[in-house]
């Protein structure tokens, strides 16, 4: 009676146990992978940052450019003095000199004079050295140089999209794994129940199928946690703060066969890739910077026109106007030009040996993530067959021990074999999926319209 009570209580807190309501359910968003990435491409904050800053360098070539067009200012200048030279050049501005200014005593001691200056000033550079042109040409550049770290910054934000997307997909391959397994155990123990009830079985059979139970349990609460937690990931990826419910769509046991020789995938990682791009832009940016730094050794020829207005007190105003050109040339400023010079000679040795050291990364990256793909690919295969197996062998085992030929052990060995073999091809899949997004990111090929 009391074996009966346990078994009872036991099968009652199995069924009991916390599962997804068909509620729940109905609220999940379908979602396959075409649209987690085109949402995350159009929300994820990396690629609005990345695109801010592209708008920050269009902003600066158009200052640049700015260089080659006159500047027009308005200045308004109030100035009283007793000065005897500016009280008189004042006057004279204001055209109201007359014979009594000619005193040597009222130019030696003027009275006090009000004067407002209102000026139009044009400044029209002709020739800065090259250096206003080389500054639009770097600004150019720089500007080119943040269209493709944003193409980059898109580029790992699909990758991680997918990764993500596939670290979810196999938490949810892992958690229906484990929801089977528990489903076998629980007819299991309904069997080892009924036959213990009946004197056919021993007690250690009702408690080893109860303790492969309680395992499964835990492992289906560690899977559906791993889930959330995947799924948490997923919604930030495509910029939602909140953790939205999710059914991912795109099927995961379809994949490509994997092709292509690791030299071709290195020479698409020198030839595509963004950031590398990046840093030709920069090394075209560094001799620019040379080449105005040296600008400041060439003279400089600028237009000027003024035309002002002087009065005491705006009733009666006075025009004039002033036309000229100015050449300026320096002849020594301490070094500093050349010290300007060195500097920026060095920036650019430096970005070249950092830029080789890019290459070298890149073909690593690109080695790395081949090899990775390849293999993954080989365990897929590995993995398939021992999965055959497996099931092969659980049906044998199964058959076996429903006519008395083996013992409960048996078959739960068999059981933790096949759900074994059933995880470890789903994650020779998933790391199959991850690496060949890995590979396209090392060979800078990746984007939204990404297959595997």
């Amino acid at each position: 009676m009391k074996s009966t009570l346990f078994v009872l209580m036991t099968l009652s807190m199995v069924w009991c146990a916390p599962s997804y309501s068909k509620a729940a359910e109905a609220e999940k968003v379908s979602l396959p992978l075409e649209e987690a990435i085109a949402i995350a491409v159009k929300n994820n904050p990396e690629i609005a940052a990345a695109l801010f800053k592209k708008e920050s360098s269009d902003a600066m070539v158009r200052e640049a450019r700015s260089g080659f067009i006159p500047q027009v200012d308005f200045v308004e200048t109030f100035n009283r003095t007793t000065n005897p030279m500016w009280a008189f050049g004042a006057k004279l501005n204001q055209e109201s000199i007359g014979t009594a200014d000619f005193n040597p005593e009222t130019l030696n001691d003027p009275d006090a004079i009000n004067n407002y200056n209102s000026a139009l000033m044009v400044t029209w550079p002709l020739y800065a050295g090259g250096k206003i042109y080389t500054a639009f040409k770097q600004a150019g550049k720089n500007r080119e140089a943040d269209m493709l770290m944003a193409d980059r910054t898109r580029q790992m934000v699909i990758a991680k999209t997918i990764t993500l997307y596939m670290g979810m997909k196999l938490a949810q391959e892992n958690l229906s794994v484990v929801n089977h397994s528990l489903e076998s155990a629980k007819a299991n123990l309904n069997m080892v129940a009924s036959s213990f009830g009946s004197g056919f079985a021993v007690k250690s059979d009702l408690l080893r199928a109860q303790v492969r139970i309680a395992d499964l349990e835990q492992q289906r609460l560690q899977a559906e946690s791993q889930t959330e937690i995947a799924q948490a990931a997923l919604n930030a990826i495509m910029g939602s703060p909140d953790n939205n419910p999710l059914i991912l769509t795109s099927p995961f046991e379809k994949c490509g066969p994997f092709s292509g020789e690791i030299s071709q995938w290195i020479d698409k990682a020198l030839s595509n890739r963004p950031d590398l791009k990046m840093f030709l832009c920069r090394e075209e940016m560094a001799r620019h910077e040379i080449r105005i730094a040296k600008s400041g050794h060439y003279p400089s020829i600028h237009l000027r026109g003024v035309y002002e207005k002087n009065s005491a007190d705006f009733d009666h105003q006075e025009d004039s106007y002033t036309v000229g050109a100015v050449m300026q040339m320096n002849l020594f400023k301490g070094f500093g030009i050349d010290s300007k010079i060195r500097n920026a000679t060095a920036s650019l040795s430096q970005l070249q040996e950092l830029m080789d050291g890019m290459k070298l990364g890149i073909r690593m990256e690109a080695r790395e993530a081949f090899l990775e793909a390849a293999s993954s690919w080989q365990r897929i295969q590995v993995s398939q067959s021992a999965l055959n197996q497996a099931d092969e062998g659980l049906r044998i085992v199964q058959n076996r021990y429903k006519t008395g030929l083996l013992t409960l052990v048996s078959l739960l060995d068999a059981e933790v074999a096949n759900q074994q073999a059933k995880m470890s091809h789903k994650k020779a899949l998933h790391d199959y999926k991850v690496a060949m997004a890995k590979l396209a990111l090392a060979a800078g090929t990746i984007d939204e319209t990404f297959k595997f």
